[in-house]
C-alpha cells in the first residue's frame, strides 16, 4: 500500500522496530529497492533529495512508487528530505509525495517553529506527513558541508515544544551522526537519546545512519528511533558495482547489463538493514 510516514513509523512503534528510509539516487534503484522490502516483510520510506526529485521529476516518481507499492503489496512512504523551499515542498506534496522533511535546523528555534508549523498545516489538509530537525547534523549533505565545530545536538529542554508547537509527525535529531559518512563509524551519544525519549512520545529519525556501528542499532530502536535513514552506503555500492561492470562490457551491449548488479547491490544492502531493523531479539515494549 502506498502509505505515509506517520502510517509506518506507527507500525514501528507497535513492533519495537525501525523503518529503513533509504535514499533513491535514480528511478532505476526503485524496483529492487521495494522488492526488498517486500522480500523481508517491512514497510519501506523512500526518499529522495530535492534535487533528485526534480531530476527524475516529482509526479513521475510518485507514479512509478505507487505503482510498485500495489504490485508488490508493500507498504510504501515516499518521502521528500532535507526540503528548505516552500515551493519544493508544495510541489512534492502536490504530487503526491506522501512525506516531506522540513529542515530548519540551522534557523533560530522560533523561526524553525513557525516555518516547520506552516508546511505541517499545508501537509496535514492533504493527509501528508511532516518531519522537523532539531539540531544539526554533521557532513555533506547536497554538497553542503557542516563542520564538527558548526555542529549543534539536539536540546532535551526543546524538544517537547518545538513538537507540540508544530504538531510534526517525526523529529529528527542530532546526536552525533554525519551525513556521507562510510569509510569511519561514529560514537553517538546514547545518554542524549534517551534523555530525548523521555521527553517525548513522537517517532524519533536518526540521519546519516551509514556511519552508524550496527552494534548500536538496539539500543537506537530500544530508545525511540522509528526512521533509520542510509543514503550514501547505498550510492557507493551502486556507482562501484556500475563502474566494474561499465569498464568490462561491450560498447554495444544492453544498457540493462551493467544497471541490473548496481540495482541487485543496493537491494542486498537493504535486505541486511532491515533484517536488523526489525529488532528480533529486543521485546515488542521497552521501559523507559
Amino acid at each position: 500500500m502506498y502509505t505515509t510516514l506517520k502510517e509506518v513509523t506507527q507500525t514501528a512503534e507497535n513492533l519495537n522496530m525501525t523503518i529503513g528510509a533509504f535514499n533513491a539516487h535514480n528511478l532505476e534503484m526503485l524496483p529492487e529497492m521495494i522488492r526488498a522490502a517486500k522480500e523481508m516483510g517491512s514497510p519501506i520510506i523512500i526518499q529522495t533529495s530535492v534535487d533528485t526529485a526534480k531530476y527524475i521529476g516529482f509526479r513521475v516518481m510518485v507514479a512509478v512508487a505507487r505503482q510498485l507499492a500495489e504490485d508488490e503489496m508493500v507498504d510504501v512512504a515516499l518521502h521528500l528530505d532535507h526540503a528548505k523551499n516552500f515551493d519544493d515542498i508544495k510541489e512534492a506534496i502536490d504530487s503526491g509525495y506522501t512525506s516531506v522533511m522540513y529542515d530548519g535546523s540551522q534557523l533560530p528555534f522560533k523561526e524553525n517553529i513557525a516555518k516547520t508549523r506552516a508546511v505541517v498545516q499545508y501537509a496535514h489538509k492533504i493527509g501528508a506527513s511532516v518531519e522537523g530537525e532539531l539540531g544539526t547534523i554533521g557532513g555533506t549533505e547536497e554538497g553542503i558541508h557542516v563542520d564538527e565545530i558548526d555542529k549543534i545536538y539536539t536540546s532535551p529542554d526543546d524538544v517537547l515544544e518545538f513538537v507540540e508547537e508544530t504538531g510534526v509527525d517525526a523529529l529528527a535529531i542530532a546526536i552525533g551522526t554525519n551525513h556521507g559518512q562510510f569509510k569511519s563509524k561514529t560514537e553517538v551519544n546514547i545518554p542524549l537519546l534517551k534523555e530525548i525519549h523521555k521527553v517525548t512520545d513522537i517517532p524519533l529519525v536518526i540521519h546519516g545512519g551509514t556511519g552508524v556501528k550496527e552494534e548500536d542499532y538496539p539500543e537506537l530502536i530500544n530508545n525511540g528511533i522509528r526512521k533509520f535513514n542510509v543514503g550514501t552506503e547505498l550510492l557507493v555500492n551502486w556507482t562501484k558495482e556500475a563502474k566494474e561492470c561499465f569498464a568490462e562490457t561491450p560498447v554495444n551491449k544492453s544498457l540493462r547489463h551493467n544497471v541490473i548488479p548496481a540495482n541487485l547491490a543496493v537491494k542486498e544492502i537493504i535486505k541486511h538493514k532491515i533484517g536488523l531493523f526489525m529488532n528480533v531479539n529486543s521485546p515488542l515494549k521497552v521501559a523507559q
